[in-house]
This record gives C-alpha cells, structure tokens and sequence, in this order.
C-alpha cells in the first residue's frame, strides 16, 4: 500500500507539472502574418507594403504574405482587417484616407477609426499635378486660365480619394469647371493619361515621375511643404501661390481593434527597425514617399487628427457623402 500509494503521489506531482508546461502558448508569431494592402498591385502603397514586408518577415522569423483587396476607394481590404481577430496575424498597410476620409466622402462606410489598433507609421506621401503635352500650359496659373477659357473641356484622372479632393480643391481655387474620370487606382489611369484622353492627373511622384522625365508629361507643381528630391526643378503648390492643403497624404500599419498592448509594441518595434535600414528607405525614396517612424500613439493621434481635416477639407469644396 505504501509503494503504491507513493507512486500515486509521483503521478500526481508529475501531472501537476505537466499541465502548466502544456497550456504555455507558443510565442507571438508562430505562424504566416497576412498584411493586407487595400489598393491594386503596383501602386506606390503597394510597393511601400512590399519593400517593408520581406525584411520583417526576416525579423519576425516568420512570413509575412502581402495580399492585395482593392475595391470600395480601399474600404474592402479595410473592412475585412477591422473584423479579422487581434491577434496579430492580421494587418493593414493603409493610406490615410482609407482610414480618416471615407467616413466624410461615404454614406455607408463598415468600419470606424475606433475598430483598428495604430502599430507604427510609415511615412508621408508626395503627390504632383501632371499635364498632358496637348495642353499649352507651364504654370498653375496658366492651367487656371486655360480652364475657365474653355469650361468642362479639360478632363482629369483620379486614382484615389486624396487625388479626387486634392483636383477639386484646385478647381474650386481657380474657378475651372472639369470633368472627372475615376479609376481604380492610379496605374489604370496612366495608359489614358500619356495618349490625352484625359488631360490632368494628381497623383503619386512615383508613378508620374519617370512619364515627366522622359517628356511625356509635364509637371506643374507637388503637394507638401517643400520639392521633390525625385524632381527638384517642380516648383510646391504653395510656391505657385496657393494656400496650405489642409491634409497630409501618409501610410501607416494597423491592426484589428484590441490587439494586445505587447503585440502592438513587438510590430511596433520591428517594423521601426525595418525602417532604418539604408536599402528600404532607398527604396521608398524611389517612389517620392517620405519615411517616418511613431510610435503607436503618435500614430493614432495623427490618424485622429486627419480624420479632422479631411472633414473640414470635404465641407470646404462641397463634397456631400455619396
């Protein structure tokens, strides 16, 4: 009885080790992590997402899958990381206006700000004002002539949200009344771009510039405190005159709402250090986008406060939710 009842004591002891060892989860990630980009393949934020996905992946000692879920002016890819699980497996590559615009442009938009956690920002984008070679015109306040000499002859392309406020806004400054034709996404506009079938284009440096430098395009002026490193002969649109745009086109990583705090700080960290490496900065470079880390908070607070802006941007130049 006594050995027996020994043994009984050794099993129980064992078991009651063994439970705690086997319930230890396995540490964060154990698996792929999918980053959703809600914008087409070759867009300059899918290029962004791309470059910073494959050293992470490194870091993380796990893959990290870009997946491309254009549609809805980015509301689709966004929808279906706000309702993923926060479990870090899950994130959103996203332009600003995905996040802080649709809600003041939309009706029916299936997320809020609220339901993302802010991970890290990634930095600021450049966009510029191209023409078309057909029309005579070097200046903004030239195009602003040329436009209300021949009403609703001119045609613009517009490739995302920021794009269509951006023209808008320009129209509205110079009292020029144009025609939109939208796309989606900024490389589905450019073929109709270079043959004239729409003459003006807002977009990305990084997408119009190398059509400038080869003198298919002309470049009228950026968007942005200061010129392009890619093409510093471009005057800002502040420099032709016109008053400070009231948003700033970025790029930031989020994940579903909840995420637990030290799975936030560990992207956080990772995706910062990814960052500062010489060859992914050259790379954003290349595309007119402006690297910038955060933290978490900093980023959400940006986001908060674009989310502003783009309100008072949308009631200043009329646009009413559609």
């Amino acid at each position: 009885m006594t050995a027996k009842l020994i043994g009984m004591v050794l099993l129980a002891a064992c078991t009651t080790f063994a439970i705690p060892a086997a319930a230890q989860p396995s540490p964060y990630p154990n698996k792929p992590l999918r980053m959703v980009v809600p914008f087409p393949a070759g867009t300059v934020g899918d290029t962004i997402a791309r470059a910073l996905a494959t050293p992470l992946s490194a870091s993380l000692g796990q893959p990290v899958v870009v997946e491309n879920k254009p549609g809805a002016d980015g509301m689709i890819g966004a929808e279906q990381v706000a309702k993923s699980a926060p479990d870090g497996y899950t994130l959103l590559a996203t332009s600003s206006s995905v996040l802080t615009a649709n809600p003041h442009l939309k009706k029916k938009v299936p997320y809020a700000l609220a339901d993302f956690s802010p991970i890290s920002k990634l930095g600021t984008y450049t966009f510029m004002l191209a023409v078309h070679p057909s029309v005579n015109v070097t200046t903004l306040q030239e195009l602003f002539n040329y436009g209300r000499a021949n009403p609703d002859k001119l045609s613009y392309a517009t490739g995302n949200i920021t794009s269509f406020l951006v023209t808008a806004q320009l129209a509205k400054l110079g009292k020029v009344s144009m025609v939109q034709v939208p796309y989606k996404g900024e490389p589905l506009a450019i073929p109709d771009l270079l043959t004239g079938r729409v003459q003006l284009m807002v977009a990305n440096v990084g997408i119009l510039g190398p059509h400038v430098k080869e003198g298919k395009l002309r470049a009228l002026a950026v968007l942005g405190s200061r010129r392009s490193a890619l093409l510093p002969e471009v005057p800002t649109f502040a420099e032709e005159g016109l008053p400070p745009f009231p948003v700033t086109p970025a790029a930031g990583v989020f994940g579903p709402a909840k995420m637990p705090t030290e799975i936030v700080e560990r992207l956080n960290r990772e995706i910062n250090a990814v960052l500062r490496r010489p060859n992914v900065r050259e790379q954003y470079e290349r595309q007119g986008f402006e690297m910038e880390t955060s933290t978490p908070a900093e980023l959400g607070i940006f986001f908060r406060n674009q989310y502003d802006a783009w309100g008072r941007a949308a009631r200043e130049v009329g646009i009413k939710p559609e």
